[in-house]
């Protein structure tokens, strides 16, 4: 039986079951006993709590998470690293990852694949906003829950050490399958690595399919840099052109031609959803550096413009030859097989480029090839793995992440082109930068302040009665002078006060508790409880989320501290959505979608008997939330669609079809009283004239 399961943590989490086991921890059901609420808790695994590699990535994802506070985004509770278990407490999601989901439903009806996206990047976009890169971004890191909501979870290799694993091996950070063409390069990368991998969800909701498939992780990492994606409506052609195209720029492996934030993605998919017959006209295989084979291109739009109607109404020219294929019988063009002529041709290109690669790398030209990423390896490993290049060993640098005596910095760097044989220079770690504690002891207070702060560590000043010390001048440091510490570390410089000085203390940190506790935790340092101030917060109400003054200033004894409490998290607000329904038609089937996915079948109804001859729904969200669009459709077709906003609480008519012919009563039909009347008019009609 797994230990942890019956135990508490702390003697507040009661763990309950196993729920999910990963790659360096596994994530058990728990119950807060403090909250009596059900809760999830990620428990590094034993093998790994010694490893400083693997602490440290468990750390970043606490600190990750907990900077972030988004209805798509999992919460962070609480956090515990100790000797004996390392954990995070996070939000309990019952529901299935997006994976699982893809599995199940195979290919995705757009509209699904929409509304999930936009939750996507929504996160992406709160996470970027606040200096986070996910890195790992997949539809198994996503949680689906019943009511269609995704949560994106494991922010473990977020912001993680760039000089760690910079090379396609089979542990690529991230997952192959979704890296960015820079992850699997090993090149530094920022928040548009998230979107790349963003627009391979998209495709493979869209398609059923990945983009790129092959027998081992090597080989998939390396067509993510090298090969081109196939046009996901040549796999599913029911994919309306715009989302496509905004698919395709997201997969872009060119960074500067890959959407630049997700905001930015989400304009482009915002403008889609108001119309998605949109094309945005984006120029995805267009290279910097054109062959002749673009002139192909050129050719067909030419040959295109040539051949169109000389005016309006008239025939089009029959169109003959090669570019035929790029016309559909009706004159129309044929843009899967504009597509695919393009693909071809730099297909072509492509295989003459590496021909050319190849001959280059013989020699007859001077060769030039990938320079290998040495960062973290031992200079020994380094020339026995590459033995075709030469070593030049430069200055030794100092270095926070690489372990003393290991490759730090290389010139050229990794991936870099250079010559065939050529040389690489390398500069060993010498490890974290170690200092000595300069002797400040004696000086005035703001001067040792400066001077320590000059030889790159952090002063802290505290104040301190003496007999021998003149006031304002320092009487000693921690840790003291002469001391080995490293650079940034905290040094505290105690300064001397004045005798009749009241007694200084240091506020406590107060978040967290409630008022009860906060003035508690003050009167043991003699410290009083001031001004109470309710706030929005999203933390249970009373718990204390702000003071003044800060944790750790240093005050007078007997100050008066103030607290904001939270309100508590904010009610979403409801809106309340009407139609009237129409009458003469006899039964009705209704149901209601909100962003493209069902919120309520309200199955058959007869507005001709009973009620009011109207419906209402009530949908919620909250303030920040961006407006949804609830839609009514009756018997299968859009009736009214309604834009909510969750800011002004009010819901506009967006779209009306409610005069349309499916809606309104058949003419009733003439009597034979009244048909033999008017046959009678016509005929008296006739005898007079």
């Amino acid at each position: 039986m797994d230990k942890y399961i019956g135990k508490r943590l702390d003697g507040r989490y009661l763990v309950e079951e196993l729920i999910g086991i990963g790659g360096m921890a596994n994530v058990y059901k728990a119950t807060d006993l403090l909250e009596h609420t059900t809760v999830a808790v990620k428990i590094l695994k034993d093998e790994f709590a010694e490893s400083d590699e693997f602490l440290r990535r468990f750390k970043n994802e606490s600190k990750a998470i907990s900077l972030l506070s988004h209805p798509n985004i999992v919460k962070v509770f609480d956090v515990s690293f100790s000797e004996k278990v390392n954990y995070i407490v996070m939000e309990y999601i019952d529901g299935i990852t997006l994976k699982e989901y893809i599995q199940q439903k195979d290919i995705l009806p757009w509209k699904d694949a929409v509304h999930f996206i936009t939750q996507i990047l929504r996160a992406l976009q709160h996470a970027h906003d606040r200096g986070i890169v996910h890195r790992d971004i997949k539809p198994q890191n996503i949680m689906l829950l019943p009511d269609g909501s995704l949560k994106v979870m494991d922010f473990g290799i977020a912001r993680f050490a760039r000089s760690e694993n910079r090379t396609i091996t089979d542990r690529a950070i991230g997952s192959v399958h979704y890296i960015s063409p820079e992850q699997a390069r090993g090149d530094e990368t920022d928040a548009k690595a998230d979107l790349y991998s963003a627009g391979v969800i998209l495709f493979e909701m869209l398609t059923g399919q990945l983009p790129f498939e092959a027998d081992t992780a090597v080989s998939v990492a390396i067509k993510q840099i090298s090969d081109l994606p196939v046009s996901p409506r040549q796999l599913n052609p029911d994919i309306p052109e715009g989302l496509e195209e905004i698919t395709l720029k997201a997969m872009q492996k060119d960074v500067d031609r890959r959407y630049q934030s997700a905001s930015e993605m989400l304009s482009d998919i915002e403008e889609f959803k108001r119309n998605p017959s949109i094309s945005f006209q984006y120029k995805y295989f267009v290279d910097s550096e054109p062959t002749k084979y673009m002139d192909a291109i050129k050719e067909v739009r030419t040959e295109q413009e040539e051949l169109a109607p000389e005016k309006k109404g008239g025939k089009k020219k029959k169109k003959k030859g090669f570019f035929s294929i790029f016309y559909k019988d009706d004159g129309s063009r044929n843009n899967m097989a504009i597509l695919a002529g393009i693909a071809s041709a730099f297909l072509v290109a492509a295989m003459l480029l590496i021909g050319g690669m190849a001959i280059f790398s013989t020699g007859i030209f001077g060769g030039r090839v990938a320079a290998p990423n040495l960062v973290g390896m031992s200079l020994e490993d380094a020339k026995a793995k590459y033995p075709d290049f030469k070593y030049k060993e430069g200055d030794p640098v100092f270095s926070d992440e690489i372990e003393a005596g290991l490759i730090a910095e290389q010139s050229p760097k990794g991936n870099a082109r250079m010559k065939k044989n050529g040389t690489i220079e390398v500069h060993l770690s010498q490890g974290p930068e170690v200092l000595v504690v300069q002797d400040v002891y004696g000086m005035e207070a703001s001067a040792a302040e400066a001077a320590l702060r000059k030889q790159g560590l952090k002063p802290v000043i505290e104040h301190k009665k003496s007999d021998s010390v003149p006031v304002n001048f320092v009487i000693e440091t921690n840790p003291a002078k002469g001391t080995e510490v490293q650079k940034g570390d905290e040094v505290t410089i105690y300064v001397s006060q004045d005798e009749d000085t009241e007694e200084q203390v240091k506020v406590p940190l107060l978040s967290g508790t409630d008022k009860a506790g906060a003035e508690s935790a003050l009167k043991g340092v003699g410290l009083t409880l001031g001004k109470v101030t309710e706030v929005e917060s999203d933390k249970p109400k009373g718990i204390v989320v702000g003071q003044d003054p800060a944790s750790g200033t240093e005050v007078d004894a007997g100050t008066i501290v103030n607290i904001e409490v939270s309100k508590g998290p904010k009610e979403p607000t409801k809106v309340s959505v009407s139609v009237a329904l129409p009458k003469g038609i006899g039964s009705i089937q209704l149901k209601i979608y909100q962003d493209g996915q069902m919120i309520k079948d309200a199955g058959e109804l007869n507005p001709n008997y009973g009620g009011s001859g109207s419906y209402s729904i009530e949908v919620s969200g909250l303030e920040s939330d961006m407006p949804v669009t609830v839609t009514f459709q009756i018997n299968g077709k859009p009736y009214q669609s309604y834009t909510v906003n969750f800011a002004t609480g009010k819901a506009t008519l967006k779209e009306d079809h409610s005069g349309d012919a499916a809606f309104k009563p058949a003419p009733t039909p003439p009597t034979s009283s009244s048909q033999s009347a008017a046959q009678g008019g016509n005929a008296g009609g006739e005898v007079k004239g």
